[in-house]
């Protein structure tokens, strides 16, 4: 008779009821010192934060939310030129606009993260649109760079995210 008191019992429970730990991440691994020791994993989706007499601990994903300028121009600081491209994040359109005299011919070439081209323009005025709406949502890069006499120099690249 036990027999078939557990399996009545273990067909009786709801599936809402059973519960279980599940992350898919990217790494972890375990941090030990003098004051203990804790797991962690990298890539985690939801977190909490506890706290108790000696300080507090957030568990899970803290991602920083980043824009910034990938590559500079070191040489030429007497050229009062200024590059700036917003909205960023980008959805529908990206503008490119340049702060100081164009003294030089501009292309700007957007790129996907593994490096193909995804367009070129020339910057035949001190504010360029880009179409985004194309686009999936990725992160891109936009360079610009300055043409003369057949020879190129990159003087911005600009780290695009696409919503």
């Amino acid at each position: 008779m036990k027999p078939k008191l557990c399996v009545i019992l273990f067909l009786g429970v709801s599936p809402n009821l059973l519960h279980a730990q599940e992350a898919i991440t990217a790494s972890g691994g375990n941090a030990s010192g003098s004051g203990g020791s804790a797991g962690y994993t990298v890539g985690q989706i939801f977190y909490t934060t506890n706290s108790g007499a000696n300080g507090s601990v957030a568990q899970g994903v803290q991602l920083p939310f980043e824009i910034f300028v990938v590559t500079t121009i070191e040489e030429g600081k007497e050229i009062s030129l200024d590059f700036k491209a917003y909205p960023n994040p980008a959805t529908d359109y990206l503008i490119l606009k340049i702060d100081g005299e164009m003294q030089a011919q501009y292309v700007a070439t957007l790129y996907d993260i593994n490096g193909k081209l995804i367009m070129n323009k020339n910057l035949e005025s001190k504010e360029t649109n880009f179409s985004m709406s194309n686009l999936l949502p990725a992160t891109y890069f936009l360079k610009v760079v300055q043409s003369k006499h057949a020879s190129t120099q990159e003087i911005k690249t600009f780290k695009i995210i696409k919503n």
